[in-house]
């Protein structure tokens, strides 16, 4: 059974940082891509960043020049850096992996889901 379980949210002031990690089981995802979503209070889950089995990296407008977004392969685990919070940034996250393995960039609701994080960034 393949599990993602997130850790690293909690309540940070803004301007301050956090590092959200993903340890996936079950299966490995060295050849795959994995990557972050958000679901805001009231809000539909948006896309955050992905990165892929190669390294390639792709974030949304919002968090370019504040998240990183990396993984350790041999941990099986994703990572997100997240500097410079904003309160907007207030959202559960959520991890993701493709179930295909290859050059597949985008995650889809089909795909591998964790259970999500809460991150809170007060002003």
């Amino acid at each position: 059974q393949v599990r993602l379980v997130e850790s690293g949210g909690g309540l940070v002031q803004a301007g301050g940082s956090l590092r959200l990690s993903c340890a996936a089981s079950g299966r490995t995802f060295s050849s795959a891509t994995m990557g972050w979503f958000r679901q805001a209070p009231g809000k539909e889950r948006h896309f955050v960043a992905t990165i892929s089995w190669n390294g390639v990296t792709f974030y949304t407008d919002s968090v370019k020049g504040r998240f990183t977004i990396s993984r350790d392969s041999a941990k099986n685990t994703v990572y997100l850096q997240m500097n410079s919070l904003k309160p907007e940034d207030t959202a559960v996250y959520y991890c993701a992996a493709k179930k295909k393995s290859g050059n597949y960039y985008t995650i889809d609701t089909d795909d591998y889901w964790g259970q999500g994080t809460q991150v809170t960034v007060s002003s």
